[in-house]
């Protein structure tokens, strides 16, 4: 196991949600809120994931909070396995407990996940801006970071134009094709990574950079107006 701070219980749908809570360095408060979701919990996916431990070092560096958590039946999380439909509930709970806090009004919120987490985080994205239609007081996500969503086992909704979707390009779990073929009807853009299998082995410190980089620059681009 990766070293962590020591995880927090906190309500969810299905009992207690495991999270671990992740804040940048210094007295500045943080720019926003950045939930991350871990693979398949039946294929030994947690939150302590290698690639999803990469996408917090991301998202701190950028000058985000970020929360991962496990889904319902892994680790101390309560619960049982749901095909994505209670693991939705759970990110949108992590969510709405932490923007509860006072240091993180009006700040922005961003979803990211990897493989089955990445499907999750999509899935949560397109019901927070459905609701977000209709009751503006809902925070929809200002920023969508999916690592090899895995489109090739589940159907992986639309996601917003601006989403960093990145992709191995010798990944075989949820193969290019299968995210090209999704993300073609969206004319969306995909960052294909020479060489990675799917969990970025060896290159795990160029995945952070592509995320990094994205952040900075959409901070940069918001900044500017």
């Amino acid at each position: 196991m990766l070293g962590r701070p020591q995880s927090l219980l906190i309500d969810g749908p299905a009992g207690h949600i495991e999270v671990v809570v992740e804040d940048p360095t210094g007295p500045a408060v943080p720019r926003g809120l950045a939930v991350i979701a871990h693979p398949h919990p039946l294929m030994g996916g947690t939150m302590d994931n290698k690639v999803v431990h990469t996408l917090v070092r991301a998202f701190v560096l950028a000058g985000w909070r970020a929360v991962r958590f496990n889904f319902r039946g892994v680790g101390q999380s309560e619960g049982h396995y749901d095909e994505g439909r209670g693991e939705t509930t759970d990110l949108l709970s992590v969510v709405s407990h932490h923007l509860s806090d006072p240091a993180l009004a009006g700040k922005p919120l961003a979803l990211a996940g990897f493989s089955f987490g990445g499907y999750v985080a999509a899935q949560a994205s397109s019901r927070l801006l459905q609701a977000a239609a209709d009751q503006p007081a809902v925070r929809a996500p200002s920023t969508v970071v999916l690592v090899s969503p895995a489109a090739s086992r589940f159907e992986v909704p639309a996601v917003p134009p601006h989403t960093l979707v990145v992709q191995g390009e010798a990944d075989d779990v949820v193969p290019l094709s299968a995210i090209l073929d999704w993300a073609r009807p969206q004319q969306l853009p995909v960052t294909v990574v020479p060489g990675a299998g799917h969990f970025f082995h060896g290159q795990l410190g160029g995945l952070r950079d592509i995320v990094l980089r994205h952040l900075r620059a959409d901070a940069a681009r918001e900044a500017g107006g």
